[in-house]
């Protein structure tokens, strides 16, 4: 709108292009039927007066007949004002506008005939009086009446004409020009009175159409969002109660209307004052009229606990006067609790709930501030379980899951205010002692761990035994940094594994020397076949009663240009631990079938397999591609096993050596009567030979009664079995005798051979094939 409205357009007169009049105008003329009922009673009492004043000087049928025709126009006027009640809400048209002035205009002329015509039969001075009140109307429509300037201004002007020229007629020329003087200041009055109703009118209008838009808005966003709306008055009681709030607690809006916003989500504390931190918060956020957003308070609603997210403003009216509080809010307890999962999720495991390798790396770090801070020492410990792996191969992961569960239970039970326990993965637990000060804590703590998990466990009707082993590392002795105490930990557990299980042993320095050892052994290992660092020696297999050659067996040997020879017992396992088994395994059984082409063709070459090549879906093929590239028939190839490859995944296990039976080669068993002694592999696999482990050929050798016990057994049984018996470790003549009379069927040992490179065992056949010519 421009800073002036034009006196045309206000008085309706000429409305501007830039602008909707139409509309304006409905807001200008829709308060007439308000002041209607005002405006008819002052013309009434106008009309009474004139009346007293000629009443005597006019004949009481024209005063009847003047005072009927005003009653009638008045009436008119009242229909035309009626009509336009509802402007403000619409257009105004042209029509309405020109009935009103045309019902303006009539009033006018129906009060000029008691100044044109009454003036004539009585004096000036009861025209003046007549004047007078005449004056009155015209003020006070140009005061009242705003609304409609351009019909005052007609009543104005038609009867301020009237009276000058009636007074001019009568010779009153002073009074005509009083008269003509005020008609046009009532005029400029009427244009500036109307500019400035009119003005209001449109601000009036704006913010009635700004709070409509601001319901609607609210409207719409409380239907369409999970959000509500809330108000409090200046004593905290619920005001204005929108339906989607009143469901949020529960209840109608009639319910909730004037009660105290805090009584309704305070539940039960409400009447015990003790109320949850968050809600103290909000009740002092709303005692102190400071504005709060994103606010999470814990309400109470029905007797369910629920979180709700509130935001809220002081409400200040004009003057300044704090009128209350309102604001949004939502239900976010299904996100908070769902964060609240998320994150105990990502400091707790979920099979145990122990804490996991986060909370435990966490706790540690605090644990070694704290003895920064007091000059104290912390603990790590590191422990893993010992033949878990064959529960879980032998029995599934399902029992292996409820045992690591029963497991976490116990170390829950050993743990104090002092120490805490998590689990890092698999196997493998860490507890932290937060004070490692006193002298043996860490070695008890260790020892109840062993103790304790080493005991019995029954789960689905089985009796499962496992141990622990336990590595230590002392902070910040062993370690500056929470990496570092972890790590050393490790290695000291990594020793107490070597060591065979059920021990604790603390970290040294020279385990991380042989931590390094280790690493760079492995990355020799990983390039020792490219080198050309492997090679394979064979010790001879001799028939028990005419100490003849049957076979050999072939024995992986690894000399290496960094480290020099490396034996054995100390590759091996690094290999399998690594997977490199594999590879290497595979070169070793190739070689040795490329190897046995050059002996006699009723002499064996018997290759050890580790599990690891066993659960590999490609062996039988690796062992099909061993005997067509060498041309060795598959009857002179014997795979030798240990009882351990049926811990790992019996099943897979027996399928594969199947594969290889089914191909003609034959299985022997080696190590028997070391490990777990199950006669059930006996019975699931069709063995050719079983191997009797060099520790009872020399206990027997020394007349132990246990050692020849188990020897006459093995025997006795393959026999039955249809299998034959190696005994190993034979070493003198008198140990060769003793195991022929217990009826071994083939003596392996140093007494008969070393193991040889192939050249030398080629020469065996070159010394024999000599003697017999």
């Amino acid at each position: 709108m421009p800073a002036r409205l034009p006196a045309l357009a206000v008085l309706g007169i000429r409305n501007p292009d830039q602008e909707d009049w139409a509309r304006l105008r409905g807001l200008q003329y829709a308060k007439l039927a308000q002041g209607a009922p005002l405006r008819v009673g002052a013309h009434i009492v106008a009309a009474i007066l004139a009346i007293w004043v000629y009443f005597g000087s006019v004949g009481v049928l024209a005063l009847v007949s003047w005072v009927l025709a005003l009653v009638g126009v008045l009436y008119y006027g009242v229909r035309c004002d009626k009509s336009l009640a509802d402007a403000d809400t619409r257009r105004m048209t042209s029509t309405e506008f020109n009935h009103h002035c045309r019902a303006i205009a009539f009033i006018a002329v129906v009060w000029c005939v008691p100044i044109g015509f009454f003036a004539f039969q009585g004096t000036a001075k009861e025209l003046l009086a007549l004047w007078s009140i005449v004056s009155v109307l015209i003020v006070g429509s140009a005061l009242v009446v705003a609304a409609a300037p351009l019909g005052s201004i007609i009543f104005t002007t038609l009867t301020g004409l009237a009276a000058a020229i009636s007074a001019a007629i009568l010779g009153e020329f002073a009074i005509s020009a009083i008269v003509i003087f005020f008609v046009g200041i009532a005029i400029f009055g009427t244009i500036e009175s109307a500019r400035t109703y009119l003005m209001a009118r449109i601000a009036e209008a704006g913010v009635v159409e700004q709070s409509e838009v601001v319901s609607l808005l609210l409207r719409e966003f409380e239907e369409n969002q999970a959000d509500w709306l809330w108000q409090v008055d200046t004593g905290r009681r619920v005001r204005s109660v929108s339906p989607r709030f009143s469901f949020a607690l529960g209840k109608t809006p009639i319910d909730v209307d004037g009660k105290p916003f805090l009584q309704l989500i305070a539940g039960d504390s409400w009447e015990s004052g003790q109320f949850a931190p968050s809600l103290h918060d909000l009740a002092e956020r709303l005692k102190r009229r400071e504005s709060f957003s994103n606010l999470i308070v814990k309400v109470t609603i029905s007797g369910e606990h629920r979180w709700w997210e509130l935001s809220g403003t002081p409400i200040i009216d004009e003057s300044g006067t704090y009128l209350g509080f309102r604001g949004v809010g939502s239900d976010v307890t299904e996100q908070r609790e769902s964060s609240e999962k998320i994150a105990y999720l990502a400091r707790y495991d979920t099979l145990t709930s122990l804490p996991n390798r986060l909370m435990l790396n966490e706790a540690l770090r605090d644990a070694m501030r704290y003895a920064e801070k007091w000059r104290s020492r912390c603990a790590f410990l590191m422990l893993d379980l010992d033949r878990f792996k064959a529960v879980n191969d032998s029995l599934g992961h399902q029992v292996g899951d409820q045992l690591l569960a029963k497991v976490s239970n116990r170390l829950k039970e050993l743990m104090d205010d002092n120490t805490m326990c998590g689990r890092l993965g698999g196997d493998e637990f860490g507890i932290v002692i937060r004070d490692a000060s006193k002298k043996g804590v860490v070695e008890s703590v260790a020892r109840k761990v062993i103790s304790r998990l080493s005991q019995p466990y029954d789960i689905d009707n089985n009796t499962l035994y496992v141990g622990a082993s336990v590595g230590s590392a002392i902070g910040p002795r062993d370690g500056k940094t929470v990496e570092e105490i972890m790590r050393n930990s490790d290695l000291a557990l990594y020793r107490a594994k070597d060591e065979g299980g059920g021990e604790h042993f603390a970290y040294e320095p020279m385990l991380h020397a042989h931590a390094e050892e280790r690493r760079k052994l492995e990355y020799s290992l990983r390039r020792a076949l490219e080198n050309n660092e492997m090679s394979l020696h064979y010790q001879p297999v001799v028939d028990a009663n005419d100490e003849h050659v049957v076979s050999f067996e072939a024995l992986l040997r690894w000399n290496s240009k960094e480290h020099g020879f490396v034996g054995p017992d100390k590759f091996i396992p690094l290999a399998e631990d690594t997977r490199l088994i594999i590879p290497i395994g595979k070169w070793v059984l190739e070689q040795a079938c490329i190897e046995a082409t050059n002996w006699p063709s009723h002499i064996r070459v018997a290759v050890n397999v580790s599990g690891e090549q066993l659960i590999e879906p490609e062996f039988a093929s690796t062992v099909v591609k061993a005997l067509s590239s060498s041309g060795l028939d598959a009857r002179r190839l014997e795979i030798e096993v240990t009882e351990s490859i049926f811990l790992r995944d019996a099943n897979v296990a027996r399928a594969a050596l199947e594969q290889v039976i089914a191909l003609g080669c034959t299985v022997a068993l080696d190590d028997f009567g070391t490990g777990y002694s199950s006669l059930g592999y006996l019975r699931k696999l069709s063995f050719s030979t079983i191997k009797v482990d060099r520790s009872f050929v020399q206990g027997a050798a020394q007349n132990s009664a246990e050692s020849l016990a188990i020897i006459r057994a093995v025997v006795a049984m393959a026999d039955s079995l249809e299998m034959t018996t190696t005994a190993e470790g034979v070493e003198t003549a008198e140990e060769a005798e003793m195991i022929r009379e217990l009826g071994c069927s083939k003596i392996q040992g140093y007494y008969f051979g070393r193991p040889m490179p192939a050249l030398e065992a080629r020469a065996i056949f070159d010394r024999a094939g000599r003697l017999i010519a």
